[in-house]
């Protein structure tokens, strides 16, 4: 069937614009195409190049990634051959796909088939102009747009193709957009599953935390936390950091924190704990290069002692009630995980006393810049005077750990690179026997809106 150039249309001079495409047109006229490429040169001031095919099996030879668009006569005649309205994606299509299934299928048979084989293509649907229906029926199924074979002419050609260009281009963009933000949204589910759900029911322990990832838009990092109450009343918390800040180390992160959790429930602590989670980090790494570091800490029942042990990690800081806060002895410390195959992590007992607040921390909060023009770090003894501080001023809980963070980013002129976790357990008696013995129901670890206890999310 022909594709004939009628009387030509004036076309606004701003809707023209140069630059070279390349039009694929379908249609059955065994003589060829009645457009010729220097009516569309000099009519519209873009130069078209134009290729033709008599059917859909020829279409899809010359169907090539330079083609910009697809003139299609929706009278083309599909053969067996061409394959139907059945017919299977091409191998390796990307990219939203043929519309909703068309009432009018069998007219839009050729249609389908090409939006099929040509899924990143724009596409121009030809039809005779009176049958609108099955022109906005093409557009509704996937064309970009139509034209009426009455009202063709160069300069409507001309402009036709280039919107048609640009509309694809912006549906594949509102497509991508859209997938990209179901991911998202898929990852953001996952990592809300992966962090860390506290344990301490029967606990007269009060707790708190704080947790920010170096990545951008993030909910994960590569440091990780856990504080489990086992049935003899021990309190065992753990604070960790993978080296790195990548999905990989953060994947690396929850690993280490469940085997942690499953390996504390079934009894293990100390040295024995730390040598089978080192196997557990060799095993699972991505090279022999990744070493974590942690810190765990076992609170006995009556919460006035605890052991100590260190993994290449900062020591706590420990605050009694009345006295200055101080870093907790770190000489006995072992070295990381992963850096030596035989190394042992030796347990210190450490005196609490009644009324304490011990904070856990990993190096993101202590290697933030200060001072001018940020040339110096916080460091432990920094990060000690600031929480001094801060406890002269009276706060303590959540309180104490939003402040310091939050000065800790001062100090900084920003947002810390580095991932950043921080937990603050603590005793009162005299807040036990105000409760009869028991700590409150809803503690500072208390969950809000279905979180993980007093953890604090990236704006997503």
């Amino acid at each position: 069937m022909p594709v004939p150039v009628p009387q030509q249309r004036s076309v606004p001079a701003a809707e023209t614009s140069h630059g070279d495409l390349t039009l694929l047109v379908i249609e059955d006229d065994p003589a060829g195409t009645t457009i010729t490429v220097p009516e569309l040169s000099a009519a519209a001031g873009t130069r078209v190049r134009i290729r033709t095919a008599r059917n859909l099996t020829e279409a899809a030879r010359l169907l090539t990634d330079d083609v910009d668009c697809i003139l299609l006569d929706l009278a083309l005649p599909v053969t067996g051959s061409d394959g139907g309205p059945g017919t299977a994606p091409a191998a390796g299509a990307t990219g939203p796909g043929p519309g909703p299934v068309s009432e009018r299928a069998d007219e839009l048979a050729a249609l389908t088939h090409v939006l099929r084989i040509a899924p990143l293509h724009a596409v121009l649907a030809l039809t005779a102009e009176d049958d609108t229906e099955l022109a906005a029926e093409a557009v509704r199924v996937g064309a970009q747009d139509y034209l009426f074979r009455g009202e063709l002419d160069a300069r409507v050609l001309s402009r036709a193709i280039r919107y048609a260009v640009e509309r694809k281009r912006a549906d594949i963009a509102q497509h991508q957009l859209t997938e990209s933000r179901l991911r998202a949204q898929e990852n953001a589910r996952l990592e809300r599953g992966l962090l860390p759900t506290p344990l301490l029911d029967g606990s007269d322990l009060s707790f708190a935390a704080r947790y920010r990832p170096g990545r951008s838009r993030a909910l994960l990092g590569g440091d990780f936390y856990d504080v489990v109450r086992t049935p003899d009343g021990t309190v065992h918390a753990m604070i960790g950091d993978v080296c790195g800040h990548g999905p990989d180390e953060a994947a690396l992160g929850v690993e280490l924190r469940i085997a942690w959790r499953a390996l504390t429930l079934a009894g293990l602590c100390g040295d024995e704990l730390l040598s089978t989670l080192q196997q557990v980090l060799e095993h699972e790494r991505q090279s022999e290069e990744i070493f974590a570091t942690l810190c765990t800490v076992d609170i006995a029942p009556d919460g006035r002692r605890a052991g100590l042990c260190l993994a290449g990690h900062p020591a706590p800081l420990l605050a009694r009630h009345g006295r200055p806060a101080r870093l907790l002895p770190y000489e006995d410390g072992g070295p990381a995980l992963g850096l030596l195959p035989r190394a042992r992590w030796p347990r210190r007992q450490v005196e609490l006393g009644g009324a304490w607040s011990l904070m856990m921390y990993t190096d993101g909060l202590i290697e933030g810049r200060v001072g001018t023009g940020g040339s110096e770090r916080l460091g432990q003894d920094g990060m000690v005077a600031m929480v001094n501080g801060r406890l002269e001023q009276g706060l303590a809980g959540e309180e104490l750990l939003e402040a310091a963070v939050a000065e800790v980013r001062e100090l900084n002129g920003g947002e810390l690179t580095d991932d950043v976790a921080v937990l603050l357990l603590g005793r009162d008696p005299e807040r036990i026997r105000r409760w009869g013995g028991s700590a409150p129901r809803s503690h500072p670890a208390s969950s809000v809106a279905g979180r993980p206890l007093g953890v604090q999310r990236p704006p997503l």
